[in-house]
C-alpha cells in the first residue's frame, strides 16, 4: 500500500465503490460515513490524506476541513464537489484545502491527486522529524511542550529572562528537563551563535577543578608544560552552564562569586586578569537555601544567583501534559533511530498520566525509546502501596487526559470514546483539576 486515505462520504454506495477502486490503485482506504469519524483518526501525526464530500448531513466537508486544520493545519484535505459547488471548493482552496475534484470523476484522476498529497504530507512529517531531532533555535514551546499553567508560566519566564543578559538559576528535580531549559535560554539569547559550555561541578576532580575552569600558564604546577585556556575562556561571548552548582567546593565558590561580580578571571600561575564576557546559568536539584543553612553553600553566592530563577516542575505537577509529551518523545525517538513511527495505543496513553514518574521526563523518554524500539516491558508497572480509591481516581483521570491527547483536544470524540455525556466530561475534568484549555473546541458544540 502506498498511503493511508480517510474517505468520508455519507452515500454508502459511492463510498464503497470509490474505496474499492482506490484500494485497487494501491491505497490503504478507510471508508467513513461522518466527519466525526475522520476527526477521531486524524491526529497531529496522521500520515495520510483525507478525501471528503462537501455535501453531507451533520458535519459537511467545509466544516471538517476547518476542524482538521485546527488539529493540524498541514493535513491534506481533498474535497469532492458537485458542479454547482465549484466556487465553494475554490474558496476552500484559499482556506487551506489541498485540492478538489469535481463529480463525476475518474478514479485515476483522484488517485493522482491523492499521490501528490501523500508525497506532500510525507515531506511535512519528515521535516517535523528533522526539526524534532535538531530543535528549532527559538521554538520554546516545541522544546518545553505542555498546556498546564506551570508550563505556560515557565515558558513566559524563560522568554523574559532569555531576552536579557542576566545570569540565571534553574531549580528542579532530577530528570525534569533543567538542561533543556538552560539550552533554550542560550538559544533565544543574543549569545546563541557563541559557545555553550556545560560543566558538571560534581564530576570535576577537586585537584584539577581550578585549572579546568580558569586555565593555567606553563609551569603553574607539575605537568603543566604549556599554557591552557580554561572552560570559562572557551565560552567567551557565550554561555557557561554550571550543573550541580551545590556540589562546588566552598573555596571555589568564593572565586566564582568574584568572577560573577567582576567578570574577570586569572589563570593559575598568572597575575594578569583576563576580561570575561559570558553569561552564567547555574542548575541545582537541591534547595540551595537549605545548603546555605547547613553551611555547605555561600550565602553571598546564593543571593548573587537567586535573581533570575526558573523552577522546572516535576511530571507529577503537570499530569495532563504527559500523554502529549509522550507522543512528542515517541516522534523524536523514531526520528533519531530512523525507523517508522509506531501508533501509540490509546490504552497506553491513558495509563501514563495515572503513573508516578520519579525519574520525570527522563524516565518518560526512556519509556518512549523502549516503545519505539519494540522492547518488552514498555508499559510501566503499577505503583505499589496506593489506596484502591486513589488508584481508581488516578486511572480515571489518566483515561480522560489520554483520550483528550489522543483526539487532539476535540470535544465530541473524547466524550463519545469514553461513553459519557459532554456535561459529565466537564464535571470530571473539574473534579480532577484538568485544565479546560486542553479542549480546543469547547465553544463549538451545543450541549
Amino acid at each position: 500500500m502506498t498511503g493511508r486515505v480517510l474517505l468520508v462520504d455519507d452515500d454508502e454506495q459511492m463510498r464503497s465503490s470509490t474505496a474499492q477502486a482506490l484500494e485497487l490503485a494501491g491505497f490503504a482506504v478507510e471508508p467513513l460515513a461522518t466527519g466525526d469519524e475522520a476527526l477521531a483518526l486524524a491526529g497531529p501525526g496522521f500520515a495520510g490524506v483525507v478525501v471528503s464530500d462537501i455535501r453531507m448531513p451533520g458535519m459537511d466537508g467545509m466544516t471538517l476541513l476547518g476542524r482538521l486544520h485546527e488539529v493540524d493545519p498541514e493535513i491534506p484535505v481533498i474535497l469532492v464537489t458537485g458542479h454547482a459547488e465549484v466556487p465553494l471548493a475554490v474558496e476552500a482552496i484559499r482556506g487551506g484545502a489541498y485540492d478538489f475534484i469535481e463529480k463525476p470523476f475518474v478514479v485515476q484522476e483522484l488517485a493522482t491527486v491523492i499521490r501528490r498529497a501523500l508525497d506532500h504530507r510525507g515531506l511535512v512529517l519528515e521535516n517535523r522529524r528533522l526539526r524534532a531531532v535538531a530543535g528549532k533555535r527559538d521554538d520554546v514551546e516545541a522544546r518545553l511542550p505542555g498546556r498546564t499553567q506551570v508550563m505556560v508560566d515557565l515558558r513566559y519566564r524563560l522568554r523574559a529572562i532569555g531576552a536579557s543578559d542576566a545570569d540565571a538559576l534553574i531549580i528542579g528535580p532530577t530528570g525534569a528537563g533543567k538542561e533543556v531549559v538552560a539550552r533554550a535560554l542560550h538559544d533565544i539569547s543574543a549569545r546563541a551563535g557563541r559557545p555553550f559550555i556545560a560543566i558538571n561541578c560534581a564530576a570535576l576532580p577537586e585537584s584539577l577543578i581550578e585549572s579546568e575552569l580558569f586555565g593555567h600558564e606553563a609551569g603553574a604546577f607539575p605537568g603543566a608544560l604549556r599554557p591552557r585556556y580554561g572552560k570559562f575562556e572557551h565560552a567567551r561571548g557565550g554561555t557557561v552552564l554550571l550543573d550541580e552548582i551545590g556540589s562546588m567546593p566552598l573555596e571555589l565558590q568564593a572565586k566564582l562569586l568574584r568572577v560573577l561580580q567582576e567578570r574577570v578571571i586569572t589563570r593559575l600561575g598568572s597575575n594578569d586578569p583576563v576580561p570575561l564576557d559570558v553569561r552564567f546559568i547555574a542548575i541545582s536539584k537541591v534547595d540551595l537555601a537549605a545548603l546555605v543553612a547547613q553551611g555547605a553553600f555561600r550565602e553571598d553566592l546564593f543571593w548573587r544567583l537567586n535573581v533570575a530563577v526558573l523552577h522546572v516542575p516535576p511530571l507529577a505537577a503537570r499530569r495532563e501534559d504527559i500523554p502529549l509529551l509522550f507522543l512528542q518523545l515517541v516522534r523524536e525517538s523514531a526520528a533519531r533511530h530512523n525507523i517508522p513511527e509506531r501508533e501509540v495505543p490509546a490504552a497506553l496513553l491513558s495509563g501514563l498520566a495515572a503513573r508516578d514518574w520519579p525519574g520525570n521526563v527522563r524516565e518518560l523518554r526512556n519509556l518512549a525509546e523502549r516503545f519505539v524500539l519494540g522492547l518488552e516491558g514498555a508499559e510501566p508497572a503499577p505503583a505499589p502501596g496506593a489506596k484502591l480509591s486513589d488508584r481508581v481516581a488516578e486511572f480515571e483521570r489518566g483515561l480522560i487526559a489520554g483520550a483528550i491527547a489522543a483526539h487532539g483536544g476535540r470535544l465530541r470524540p473524547v466524550y463519545e470514546t469514553l461513553g459519557i455525556s459532554r456535561k459529565t466530561l466537564y464535571e470530571k475534568m473539574q473534579k480532577y483539576a484538568l485544565d479546560r484549555r486542553l479542549i480546543i473546541d469547547a465553544g463549538d458544540e451545543g450541549g
